[in-house]
This record gives structure tokens, sequence and C-alpha cells, in this order.
């Protein structure tokens, strides 16, 4: 495996050598995909059957939750998979695959968060131009805009990273194919364009992190002069969760794109890996949605939705 071209399959970090840790491994991921699984296809199906839930909120919501299952099982079901069969090997196309489909849900993602940033500024900021402003044409326009800039984004860079020579042995200190561990293996300066793409990216990042940080900031000085306290209190519980959420995702996603790769396996690669690339696909569903007395309403309303919000998520609903 001395380059690229005779380059046949990868070899993913194992989260243990022993077997029994290995189905823990597993039985842990797999609780965290059918949460993440059920959850954001319960938000999609609730804002799908009430008309009451048909609002420019919930229409991004409900893109958010359609990229939150595709990013989750882009990483996720093969190293179940891997853990169950004992083994840790992906093939080139499959890396390539897992690199590009990442990259553009993490991009259309974080897009997304912007954008709902901005619709959440609106609608508390200036109440009187909502209508106006994100109507059902411009909601529709900056999904797609989203949607579209993930996909270059991806293209970009996974055309770049795999451009390179690869010489470095084929294992990726990382449960999936992370583009920061796959360059660690490049033996051309090519890799260097890749990085600083790279660093261009967030750039990119940090300023649309500068635009939400901002947008709150004006959201809160509206908040705090609303005289009803249930009002301040159903702003906040609407915007903060948002915040946190991306709060969480850049930062453990810089940190892990942007960091000096180190030789050997970190600990500390693997739990960022899992906060940027894992956490917020489950936790969306929880802080956006569960908490959300709309669509708990519309959850209840559905006969199996009642079931199991009951017996599931029971106790995000108390």
């Amino acid at each position: 495996m001395s380059n690229r071209t005779t380059l046949t399959q990868f070899l993913l970090l194992g989260f243990s050598d022993i077997w029994e840790l290995q189905i823990l491994h597993f039985v842990v991921f797999l609780v965290i995909y059918l949460a993440a699984l059920m959850g954001n296809l319960l938000i999609i199906t609730a804002v799908a059957l009430d008309h009451h839930l048909h609002t420019p909120m919930y229409f991004f919501l409900v893109n958010l939750s359609i990229i939150d299952l595709g990013s989750i099982s882009v990483t996720i079901p093969k190293s179940m998979v891997n853990s169950l069969i004992n083994s840790s090997s992906i093939s080139y196309a499959g890396c390539v695959t897992q690199v590009f489909f990442l990259i553009f849900l993490m991009g259309a993602d974080f897009s997304l968060l912007t954008i709902m940033a901005y619709d959440r500024y609106v609608a508390i900021c200036q109440p009187l131009h909502y209508e106006s402003v994100m109507n059902w044409r411009a909601c529709v326009q900056m999904a797609v805009s989203a949607w579209i800039s993930g996909i270059l984004y991806s293209a970009l860079h996974t055309g770049k990273t795999f451009a390179v020579t690869f010489c470095g042995g084929n294992m990726v200190d990382q449960f999936f194919c992370e583009i920061p561990q796959l360059l660690k293996l490049a033996c051309s300066d090519l890799y260097l364009s890749e990085i600083g793409a790279l660093i261009f990216s967030a750039c990119i990042v940090l300023s649309c992190f500068v635009f939400i940080i901002v947008s709150y900031v004006q959201i809160f000085n509206t908040v705090l002069r609303i005289p009803s306290e249930q009002g301040r209190h159903k702003a906040f519980s609407t915007c903060l969760p948002h915040l946190i959420v991306v709060s969480l995702f850049v930062c453990t996603g810089i940190f892990a794109y942007l960091k000096p790769t180190s030789s050997s396996a970190s600990g500390l690669d693997l739990v960022v890996a899992v906060l940027y690339s894992v956490v917020p696909p489950m936790m969306n569903p929880v802080i956006y949605s569960m908490r959300n007395k709309e669509i708990k309403s519309s959850l209840r309303r559905l006969s199996w939705g009642r079931l199991f919000t009951k017996n599931y998520f029971s106790v995000f609903l108390e």
C-alpha cells in the first residue's frame, strides 16, 4: 500500500480490542442511533401532519431533522457493524463516500443553524416585518441555499483530500473517515492545499458564528425589555437551546479539524469526534422539540406518537 492507486481499504480505530467492550460499544451506539432516529422522525411526522406547525421555524426544523438523520447515519452504523463482526476495515470508496456525505451534511447543518438564528432574530426583534421577510418563497430559497452550499463545500474538501497520495499506511486514528486523520497518511505536498482550504472554511464558520452571536445579543436585549415574564421565558427557552447546539457544534468541529494532529491515536480526538458528529443529531430533537409545547401537543394528537413519547421520551416531557 505504498500509494493511493494501490490503496483499496482503510482501517478505522476501534474502541477496544476486548470482545465484551466491543459489544458494549455496539449497544451504546445502537441506543444513541435509535434515539436520534426516532426523535427526528417524530419531529418530521408531527410537522408534516399538523397544519398548525406549518410555519418558517418548523420548516427549518424539519430540514435540520433530515440533516441530522443523514449525518448520524453516515458514521454510527459502520462503526456498529465493525464492532459486531470484530472488524475495522472500510473500503476506499466507502471512505470517500463517508467523507463526502459527512462534510456535506455538516456544512448544510451549520448553514441551516445560521438561517434559524436569523429567523429567530426577525421573529423577536422585528415581529411586524416577520411575515414579509420570512415568506415561504424566501424560506425555500434559504433552505435550498443551505443544501447547495453543503454540496459545494463537501465537493471541494473531498476532492482535495483524496487527490493526495497516501503512503503513511492505511490506519485512520478515528472511528470514521475524518479528514485530519486522513491527511496524516498523506506523503505529497498536495495536502497543504486542503489544510489551506480547511483554514479558509474555519474563517467562514467563525464569521457565521459571530453573526449568530450578534443576532442573539440583539435577541436577548429585546427579550429583556418584554414586560411579561412568560414572554421572556418563552423567548429564552426557544433561543438558548439553539445557541448551545451551535456553540457545541462549532467549538468541537473547529478543534477537531484545525488542531495539530498527533502521530498516535488520542482519547481526546475520539471524544471530540463524538461531540460534533454524534451528540448534536441525538440532542436536537430533545432540546428543540421535546420541551416545545406545540410539538408535544401535536405528538399527543397522534395515537402512536402518544404511546412512544410516554414510554421513550417521558423524562423530557414532564
